[in-house]
């Protein structure tokens, strides 16, 4: 099935709610796109967050891992 998109001054495109239905798709989702040969390719791609530590979040760590270490020898 086609469907034809309609993009704002800004460069938004709204997925129609079939489409997006029909894909699973749902808000804030994020999309790869790559230009083909025969034009625009989206797909939707999966993105973990990540945690950067603070040096004192490091030290919590280690300290629990001496904690399990001595637990352990036990």
């Amino acid at each position: 099935m086609k469907h034809i998109l309609t993009m704002t001054e800004r460069g938004l495109i709204t997925l129609p709610s079939s489409l997006r239905k029909q894909l699973g798709l749902k808000g804030n989702d994020q999309f790869q796109a790559d230009i083909t040969s025969e034009g625009i390719l989206l797909r939707p791609v999966a993105t973990v967050p990540i945690e950067v530590y603070s040096a004192d979040r490091i030290n919590e760590f280690a300290a629990e891992e001496q904690k399990l270490a001595k637990a352990m020898k036990k």
